[in-house]
C-alpha cells in the first residue's frame, strides 16, 4: 500500500481506469465473436435474413471497436486493423465460389 496520499489515490484510479478498460475490451471481443457466429450461420444457409444479422452484427461490432477508440482503450491503429479483418472476413464470405 501506498505511504502518500497523491500515490494511493493514483492506485485507487489506475485500478478504476483497469476495471473500465477491462469491461471495453471484453465487450469489444464479446461482439466480435458474436459476428464471427453469425458468419459461419450464414455461411452454412446463406438467407437475406441471415444476411441482414450479419451486417447488424458487423455494426455493433464496429459501433464498439470506435468508442473503446474514443476512450483511448484500444490504440487507433489497433481499431483499424480490427474493423479491416472483420470488413475482409465479410467480403470473402459473399464472393461467389469459382
Amino acid at each position: 500500500m501506498a505511504n502518500i496520499k497523491s500515490a494511493a489515490k493514483r492506485a485507487q484510479i489506475a485500478e478504476r481506469n483497469r476495471l473500465r478498460n477491462k469491461a471495453y475490451r471484453s465487450a469489444v471481443r464479446t461482439l466480435i465473436k458474436n459476428y464471427l457466429n453469425a458468419i459461419s450461420e450464414y455461411s452454412a444457409d446463406p438467407t437475406p435474413e441471415k444476411l441482414a444479422a450479419v451486417h447488424q452484427r458487423l455494426n455493433l461490432a464496429f459501433s464498439k471497436i470506435d468508442k473503446a477508440v474514443k476512450r483511448g482503450v484500444l490504440h487507433r491503429n489497433t481499431g483499424a486493423r480490427r474493423k479491416a479483418r472483420l470488413t475482409r472476413i465479410l467480403n470473402k464470405t459473399l464472393q461467389p465460389a469459382a
